[in-house]
């Protein structure tokens, strides 16, 4: 799925992490979404590859990365461990600036990315969300209706993961299929999804991970600081982002240059429209 990308894992600060890097030109580095891997890239990659270095990479708990145990703080998953990571990753490779394109809970990974180590992101693609503080603190019963899993995933260990370990190839089909996309999945990346989701490791990190978004990530949003680099926000149109949320006036109150568009697509952008996304991409970036 990614020809002439090479693979690889890397320790960071004790925390192995998985994926895959190629092409030429700047830094790029590509942050996927739930309940996904690094494969969600590959219809855009070979396009991005030949303007940018991509580094695509699986987030701790997620793919073939390390899932490090967490505890009752859930800091283990905090998108700042998170981001710490990828800060460390790119340093590996001899990047001290470069652009991220990041997707759902890739781009929370990113927005702390860009308070926490402001030298570090020169700008930001952001796909399909709105800053986390703000969708919680919005809440309404169409949000929390269309969005279920935000409020389940965050119940107390075992309960989620019980359920999905049940049955986690159903699980996986329905909430890809639930977020206004329209069966974008090529078998090769459905394949992958489906192997990552049958690991019971693997669905407890993604657990954390909403554990975490709901308690110690907003805490840190709470602390203050903006986004200081130039963010573009793209979002589908057939999504919960463009239903429920004003999505470039929160971000304008998280960030100081913010433009964006929605798309007609739903949730899986870079998968249903990869060639839109890839214009955006270049134009922003450009």
């Amino acid at each position: 799925m990614f020809a002439g990308f090479d693979t690889f894992t890397h320790d960071v600060n004790g925390i192995a992490i998985h994926g895959v890097t190629g092409g030429n030109g700047p830094p790029l580095l590509l942050l996927h979404g739930y309940p996904q891997t690094h494969v969600m890239w590959h219809k855009v990659a070979p396009a991005l590859a030949e303007h940018f270095t991509l580094v695509i990479a699986d987030l701790r708990g997620y793919g073939d990365s390390a899932k490090p145990p967490s505890d009752g703080t859930h800091a283990a998953y905090s998108k700042r461990a998170m981001a710490g990571d990828m800060v460390g990753l790119m340093a590996q490779f001899g990047f001290d600036k470069y652009a991220v394109l990041a997707h759902d809970r890739g781009a929370r990974v990113a927005h702390r990315m860009a308070v926490d180590h402001p030298d570090v992101v020169r700008a930001m693609v952001i796909l399909d969300i709105a800053p986390t503080r703000e969708m919680y603190a919005n809440t309404t019963a169409e949000f929390a209706t269309l969005y279920w899993h935000w409020f389940w995933l965050i119940q107390p260990a075992p309960f989620p993961e019980t359920q999905i370990n049940a049955d986690p190839l159903f699980y996986l089909g329905k909430k890809l299929g639930s977020w206004g996309s329209s069966g974008p999945f090529a078998p090769e990346a459905m394949a992958a999804y489906e192997a990552a989701i049958q690991n019971p490791e693997t669905v407890h990190a993604m657990c954390e991970d909403y554990r975490a978004a709901a308690t110690i990530d907003i805490e840190h949003d709470n602390e203050g600081g903006k986004i200081r680099c130039p963010i573009h926000v793209l979002w589908g149109a057939n999504g919960v982002i463009e239903k429920c949320f004003d999505c470039l006036a929160l971000w304008r109150e998280r960030a100081d240059q913010v433009t964006g568009k929605t798309l007609p697509g739903g949730h899986y952008l870079a998968e249903e429209l990869p060639e839109m996304v890839v214009d955006e991409v270049l134009g922003f970036l450009a």
